[in-house]
């Protein structure tokens, strides 16, 4: 009776702590536009869509010395640290502590030919500086076709101003770049084309003459009769285009002509006879 119950108190427990997972990720957020719900601009939402593949990553980077060493959490459209709502976080190397220099919950998004502007609002406040507003983010994702994600960097900050002060920084993307445009001419897409068709009708036409038909040699050539009349007549054609010499001049041979054999040939020819 003993095993019996304890054993379905352990399942129970493992379903109720695999309900519990699934409504954790269920509830986790993500990048809430700025503006007003449900009212969001079009271009942005596809933007964010766009992004998708890098909202399970985490990117970090280190700058400073000593007590002046920070080092910088990054996620797209994912909570960062351990502050909520958190996308870009700044945490002191000398006595850890986080501060929030952006949110998910405040994101504005928009993009070029070959970048994509990523701003994050709603950090927390200044303590002297900037009028004491709240810190805001900008990651600048540059277009780079050999990496889906990579060198995070920070390059500034912007604090000597009275209001809109940012944190600046930097990263690579393939998801930054515009799609690439084909350059080939209509001419190159009719080669391709042609080329492909003559392959196939060649490979088809000699498994087909070899496995059905069980020819042999050349004969596994498709149409090969028909080619080589083909031929026959082009190579009749340059003859006839090209010939340099007129068709009805008889031949000229060097040697020994009628004319060198004098009018007595026939006499010549009598001591032969009997007598």
């Amino acid at each position: 009776m003993f095993p019996f119950c304890s054993c379905w108190r352990a399942r129970l427990l493992l379903l109720l702590l695999a309900v519990v997972r699934e409504s954790w990720q269920a509830e986790e957020k993500t990048c809430d536009l700025v503006g007003e719900k449900g009212r969001e601009s079009e271009r942005e939402l596809a933007l964010l869509k766009r992004m998708t593949p890098l909202f399970n990553k985490s990117f970090e980077s280190t700058v400073g010395q000593g007590p002046e060493m920070y080092m910088y959490i990054f996620r797209v459209c994912r909570e960062a640290g351990n502050s909520s709502g958190a996308g870009l976080v700044q945490i002191n190397k000398s006595n850890g502590k986080e501060t929030v220099v952006g949110r998910i919950n405040e994101t504005h998004i928009f993009n070029g030919s070959n970048w994509i502007m990523l701003i994050y609002k709603g950090g927390d406040e200044y303590d002297n500086h900037c009028d004491k507003e709240q810190r805001r983010a900008v990651v600048m994702i540059s277009c780079n076709r050999h990496t889906l994600a990579d060198n995070f960097n920070p390059v500034s900050e912007e604090r000597g101003k009275v209001h809109d002060c940012f944190y600046l920084f930097e990263m690579d993307s393939s998801l930054a770049c515009s799609p690439e445009v084909s350059h080939l001419s209509v001419g190159s897409v009719l080669l391709i084309t042609s080329a492909s068709l003559v392959a196939v009708y060649i490979i088809g036409g000699f498994l087909y003459q070899r496995l059905v038909v069980g020819a042999k040699g050349m004969e596994q050539f498709p149409h090969l009769a028909f080619w080589q009349d083909v031929g026959n007549l082009i190579a009749d054609g340059c003859d006839f285009v090209c010939r340099s010499k007129p068709r009805n001049v008889p031949a000229t041979y060097r040697g020994v002509g009628d004319d060198q054999l004098g009018e007595d040939s026939e006499e010549r020819d009598d001591h032969l006879l009997p007598m």
